[in-house]
């Protein structure tokens, strides 16, 4: 009980993460991308095979950092420059999947 008042005091984003299953990670980010680029569309028009590189104009290397900075913040991890690459922006799935291994690392 100790434990778990200690790290919801410390880190409150990995409490909410821990019980986060991976439709509701997907929410999240979905949620962040069209918050971050500024998408005028609902998180349900947006699904987890969107494509997201070439497909979204918005989606520019500002936006990148801007949303890799959000995810970091959102979800209580730090990605490192070697984990990212175009792969990780090619679908919001690969981009869940990055943050879902981000999370419990």
């Amino acid at each position: 009980m100790q434990i778990e008042q200690d790290i919801a005091r410390i880190a409150p984003n990995l409490v909410k993460i821990s019980v986060m299953n991976k439709n509701e990670v997907s929410i999240n980010i979905k949620q962040l991308l069209i918050d971050t680029l500024s998408l005028e569309i609902s998180v349900e028009e947006l699904a987890d095979d969107s494509l997201l590189l070439g497909d979204i104009p918005e989606l520019d290397s500002m936006a990148i950092v801007s949303i890799i900075t959000a995810l970091e913040e959102s979800f209580g991890f730090v990605a490192d420059d070697d984990d990212l690459s175009a792969e990780v922006f090619e679908s919001v799935e690969t981009l869940t999947l990055f943050v879902i291994e981000r999370m419990s690392v």
